[in-house]
Parts: C-alpha cells; sequence; structure tokens
C-alpha cells in the first residue's frame, strides 16, 4: 500500500491528512492534524501576506514534513487557497514551501477548490443528489452543486470568517450594525453566486470546514470536539440557524468556554456563523431542504484522494 500526504493552507488552519490507499483504491487514514495559523491576517487590507503569518504557517509546515518523512510518505500535494491566491507576496510562501518540503506548491483558483472540496465532501455520503456542497473558510466559500458524476456548477465567494471580521466586526459582541453590514456583504456575495450556481436544484445540502463543524458541535452541545459525532450528522435548518444565532451573540469569554470551540476560532466564529446562517436561509427558502447534513471530509481529503 502506499503511503500519501495531502497538506491544504487556508487563510485560517494548515491541515495535513496522511493515508494510506487500499487495494479498493479507497484512503485509509493514518494522520489527521490542523493548526491555526492565520496566514491571510490583514490580506482583505493590505493585499500582502504578513511575515509573522508567513512564519507561523512555515513553522507548522516543518512539523508536517517531519511528520511524513516518519510515517514513510511516498507522495505528497500542497494546496494553498484564498489568502494566498490574493496576495502579491505570494511567491514568498511558495519559495518557503518549496524549500521546506521540495514540492512544489500549488496556489489553486476557487474553481479547482471547489472541486476538491466536493470530492472530498461527498465520499462516503449516501444521502441523494445532486448536492450543494459548502465549504466556509477563513478567506472565501466555495459553493458547489454537482452529483456522484461530478461537479456541475461552482463559484468562489470572497466570503469568509475571517476576511469578514476584519472587514466588520470590531465589538464584542458584534453589534446590530456590524451584523447588518456583514450580512450586506452576505446577500450581495449569494445573489452573485445564485447567478451561476442554482441552488434550488440541489436535494441535499453538504457544509464542510472548521466554522460549519463548530457550529453543529454547538447544535449538538457535545461535552467535547467528537468527528465521529460531527460526521454525517443531519440537523434541521432551524436548529442550526439557532446554534448561530446563539454564536453571534456570545461574547469572547462565553465563547472561550465552549469545550469544542478552538481558541484559534475564538475571534472569527460570529463573523463564519453570520455567512452559514444566510446560506441556510437562501437554500433552504429556495430549495425546500430543511435538513443539513455536516461533513468532516473536505477539500483535504480531496486532495489526498487525487494522489491515488
Amino acid at each position: 500500500m502506499t503511503r500519501v500526504a495531502g497538506i491544504d493552507c487556508g487563510t485560517n488552519s494548515i491541515r495535513l491528512l496522511i493515508a494510506e490507499s487500499t487495494e479498493t483504491g479507497e484512503l485509509a487514514e493514518v494522520d489527521r492534524r490542523m493548526q491555526i495559523v492565520r496566514l491571510g491576517q490583514g490580506v482583505d487590507s493590505t493585499g500582502q501576506l504578513a511575515p509573522e503569518a508567513l512564519e507561523r504557517t512555515f513553522a507548522a509546515t516543518r512539523e508536517y514534513a517531519a511528520l511524513c518523512r516518519e510515517n514513510g510518505v511516498t507522495a505528497m500535494r500542497f494546496v494553498a487557497t484564498s489568502a494566498t491566491r490574493d496576495a502579491r507576496n505570494r511567491d514568498d510562501f511558495v519559495d518557503g514551501v518549496r524549500d521546506i518540503l521540495g514540492i512544489e506548491p500549488e496556489v489553486v483558483d476557487g474553481a479547482q477548490e471547489a472541486a476538491l472540496s466536493f470530492a472530498g465532501a461527498t465520499s462516503g455520503i449516501a444521502a441523494p443528489g445532486p448536492y450543494l456542497v459548502v465549504d466556509l473558510g477563513g478567506g472565501s466559500t466555495e459553493l458547489v452543486l454537482g452529483s456522484k458524476d461530478g461537479v456541475a456548477k461552482a463559484f468562489s465567494m470572497d466570503i469568509g470568517s475571517v476576511r469578514l471580521t476584519e472587514r466588520h466586526i470590531r465589538a464584542d459582541p458584534p453589534t446590530p450594525a456590524e451584523c447588518s453590514a456583514a450580512s450586506a456583504d452576505i446577500d450581495r456575495a449569494l445573489d452573485e453566486a445564485a447567478g451561476t450556481v442554482p441552488i434550488d436544484q440541489a436535494r441535499t445540502l453538504v457544509g464542510v470546514a472548521g466554522t460549519i463543524t463548530t457550529i453543529t458541535a454547538h447544535a449538538l452541545r457535545l461535552p467535547e470536539y467528537r468527528r465521529e459525532r460531527i460526521h454525517a450528522a443531519m440537523i434541521s435548518v432551524e436548529q442550526l440557524t439557532a446554534a448561530c444565532a446563539d454564536l453571534i451573540a456570545m461574547d469572547r469569554e462565553q465563547r472561550s468556554a465552549l469545550p469544542y470551540l478552538h481558541p484559534g476560532r475564538v475571534d472569527v466564529i460570529a463573523a463564519g456563523a453570520l455567512i452559514w446562517q444566510r446560506l441556510l436561509e437562501r437554500v433552504s427558502a429556495a430549495s425546500g431542504i430543511d435538513v443539513a447534513v455536516t461533513s468532516e471530509h473536505d477539500i483535504l481529503d480531496g486532495i489526498a484522494m487525487s494522489l491515488v
């Protein structure tokens, strides 16, 4: 069996999946890691990756390189998304990752990101298609409509938990005016996306990535973050939107006390919850979908799957 490694470097986190390819061509997980490095710190306003953000990301990449060596990885793919593709100095990032890993990192566009997210998110999902996969990241959010045969339509929106926090959120908790300004941004992005992705055609809504899995944990009131409880959880839109509203209304101290909320998401989860709340409401109104599926499989799994 071959051991492969996928690395997903987003706006807020960098994640590693080491897996073995089985005789049937499927992947068996060996190790999965995540670190919050906030690579996209300030990118929305400055257009550049900050030196301290680059160093945090390089430090995590060195740790992942060591893990890959220890686990006998023979094929690796490093994919960077929203923050990197928006940065004028992304060559500094690419050069640094290449020096550490010895491979060429890929800065993918929104369409490529959407396809990888869709492949990972729908692997193992038994619900009927067409699927609408929502990948809610730190810098961008992808809407992907498709079936088991692949992607039909996709659109990448420049809204994410980090980007919207930096644009609009100053108070703790966010003020009604801040929430209104952020929601206007979200609605504009959704209006634009609707011109490309016919969300009314979806039969199953699948949400992926850390913001959505955290909101799912909150809706389930888990005593700690449990991937096995979160993955494939089917929760009503009403329950999820209520969980979003609850997180938006909390202050930092209350959010920090939640046992399933990673410390690196404490300051951006309110903006992320606003995005998921508006998306749930729009999709439900357009398609009649009243339940969303949360998947722990996402772009990271799609990256690893592409290697076998």
